[in-house]
């Protein structure tokens, strides 16, 4: 079935994309919190890249601090207008009348996971640069790549895994 004729199906969003969503936006908006306070403490030069060790490569004036919250937000709305329309999306097996519901619901989850993951991570590199900023750390470490994509390969491999399993 071609992307034009796949059923518009009305979801509810579950307690758990309710759950999680809440759950960002509790660590989202402390992290926000936690800039606005220590603002004013931060040095004219603070983090702004880090190489793949996690040591600064690059430092910055304190406006780049906004960088990542900006685009965290930006990625986050767009994703969550885009959890709207699982009916769009590129599906690894056939949509049907009758897998589509579970394949959406998948999906659209899947989705969810992912925006809530960057979130938080962009959440944690802004507490993070600040900490270093103030010198209270020297670095993000090698474990936080590893970790943060280990969380994002590893949630999309297991909602691929579901998708086929759905079939």
């Amino acid at each position: 079935m071609n992307k034009e004729r796949r059923p518009k199906l009305a979801l509810p969003i579950t307690k758990w994309e309710t759950t999680f969503n809440l759950a960002t936006l509790i660590i989202f908006i402390s992290a926000m919190v936690y800039l606005i306070v220590h603002w004013g403490l931060l040095p004219d030069k603070v983090p702004a890249h880090y190489n793949a060790m996690g040591t600064v490569d690059r430092w910055g004036n304190k406006g780049e601090m906004l960088i990542l919250p900006i685009i965290g937000v930006i990625l986050w709305i767009g994703m969550t207008i885009l959890e709207r329309y699982p009916h769009v999306y590129n599906y690894i097996v056939p949509i049907t009348e009758v897998n589509a519901r579970a394949q959406y619901i998948n999906a659209r989850f899947m989705v969810n996971i992912l925006k809530n993951e960057i979130l938080i991570f962009f959440s944690f590199l802004t507490w993070v640069g600040i900490e270093i900023a103030l010198e209270n750390h020297n670095g993000i470490g090698i474990w936080f790549s590893l970790v943060f994509l280990g969380f994002l390969f590893g949630s999309m491999g297991y909602f691929i895994i579901r998708s086929l399993w759905l079939k």
